[in-house]
């Protein structure tokens, strides 16, 4: 067969395009029915999870509602327990909300904040309002105010005669309140007034970054509405992009951020459009996917095991489409990072997990030398102690791997794409 392939660049990356018809035979999983995994049970699974049972119950975890779905990439293999019941799923809702965030933007997409200045510069003095208007930016942190900041005293800006005013979708470090958003952005903007959390922030970033120095001399304004005279004064100087999507998704996804995933979802309609999304994407029944929100706060977000295991495929799909993994949206076992640091899992596991109080949750892709890539949920439901939940896990996907080999080379399709960032300060000439 021959295969004609072209390389482009996107984002710092070069990604591999072949024809999506190819793509989609050579690496989709295939989801299978429940009847299907009745009919041929797999030794294998079935003992890993009557050791979870087991484990739990000499833990005292007793409770009825275990959920678990495991299956091979290629269909061949599938076993599960309670695997159509809804369950609360904790954080694995952000899978879901990283579906519908991928099927209604793509990876690519960036949230863009502009920077107004009304009034006329001269002698490093703005002399008017600084204006920052968002547009939903979910990841909008110190590195990134200060970033901006650079680039303002690039253009010549020290001081702001008038006021700092926030407007649109606008959030800073998680802080999704207007007014603390907009405090926070002068504090950042402000190096003379550093210290706590953005002086630390600031040593992580690389050697050599400037330190801004811009002074607010009127107010902190958040407004939902410019008033008129603002908008008819103001000009456009800097256009500040985010980081691309799959990017915030991972950063989302690593370490379970709540406050990006509620952002994103607001966005998007909140809970139950994306579990629409989702389901609409997977096939799977409205009634096996029920969500509030898209963190996963609250027993009311409830995911099947099986369902959670087609939202995890069709997000691979997807990212496969665009030139990427799964690994470029979801944490490594090897990164032992963010969530599942400390945790006992099989190398190259790409995962994600979830914790509520009576609620632990664990899903993802471990790779087998037997079976390739083996796609497994777990939902453990009981009061205790989550760390022995933690155990249980880790030792279904230990049992796998003993029993079936870890590869000898990653398996492609699941390895991370190379990516570095760039300036996303763009100086508009007027």
């Amino acid at each position: 067969m021959l295969l004609s392939v072209s390389t482009q660049a996107l984002n710092g990356r070069e990604v591999v395009t072949v024809p999506r018809s190819l793509m989609s035979y050579v690496t989709r999983p295939v989801l299978v029915s429940e009847a299907s995994a009745r009919a041929l049970p797999n030794p294998v699974v079935n003992q890993a999870i009557a050791i979870m049972l087991d484990e739990l119950k000499q833990a005292g975890l007793t409770h009825p509602d275990q959920g678990v779905w495991i299956q091979s990439h290629d269909g061949e293999i599938a076993s599960g327990r309670l695997s159509s019941q809804p369950l609360p799923t904790a954080s694995l809702t952000k899978i879901a909300t990283t579906l519908a965030s991928l099927q209604t933007w793509g990876s690519n997409y960036r949230f863009i904040t502009n920077i107004w200045g009304t009034g006329n510069l001269g002698g490093g003095i703005l002399k008017g309002d600084l204006i920052i208007e968002g547009s939903g930016d979910p990841f909008f942190v110190w590195e990134e105010a200060i970033a901006l900041g650079n680039k303002l005293n690039q253009l010549g800006i020290k001081r702001i005669q008038g006021n700092l005013i926030v407007t649109g979708r606008f959030a800073m470090n998680f802080e999704a309140n207007p007014q603390e958003a907009a405090n926070l952005l002068r504090l950042a903007l402000d190096s003379s007034r550093w210290e706590g959390e953005v002086a630390e922030q600031y040593a992580t970033m690389p050697a050599g970054t400037m330190k801004p120095q811009i002074t607010v001399l009127g107010n902190v304004r958040a407004v939902s509405n410019l008033p008129p005279a603002n908008i008819s004064t103001s000009k456009l100087l800097i256009r500040h992009a985010s980081l691309p999507l799959w990017q915030i998704l991972k950063r989302m996804n690593t370490f379970s951020n709540n406050e990006m995933a509620e952002m994103l979802a607001s966005q998007l309609g909140g809970g139950r459009q994306v579990a629409a999304i989702a389901s609409n994407a997977t096939d799977m029944p409205a009634s096996e996917i029920r969500l509030i929100n898209g963190s996963g706060l609250g027993q009311a977000n409830q995911i099947s095991p099986r369902a959670v295991v087609a939202i995890l495929m069709a997000v691979h799909n997807r990212a496969q489409v665009e030139g990427l993994t799964l690994a470029d949206l979801f944490p490594s076992s090897d990164c032992n990072c963010g969530t599942i640091e400390g945790r006992k899992i099989p190398k190259g596991t790409i995962l994600k997990t979830g914790t509520l109080s009576d609620v632990s949750a664990l899903a993802g892709v471990v790779q087998t030398q037997q079976h390739g890539a083996i796609w497994f949920a777990i939902v453990n439901r009981g009061d205790g102690d989550i760390d022995a939940f933690h155990r249980s896990q880790d030792r279904v996907l230990q049992y796998l791997v003993t029993k079936w080999g870890l590869p000898k080379s990653p398996i492609p399709s699941f390895v991370e794409t190379p990516w570095r960032d760039s300036d996303r300060n763009e100086i508009v000439k007027q």
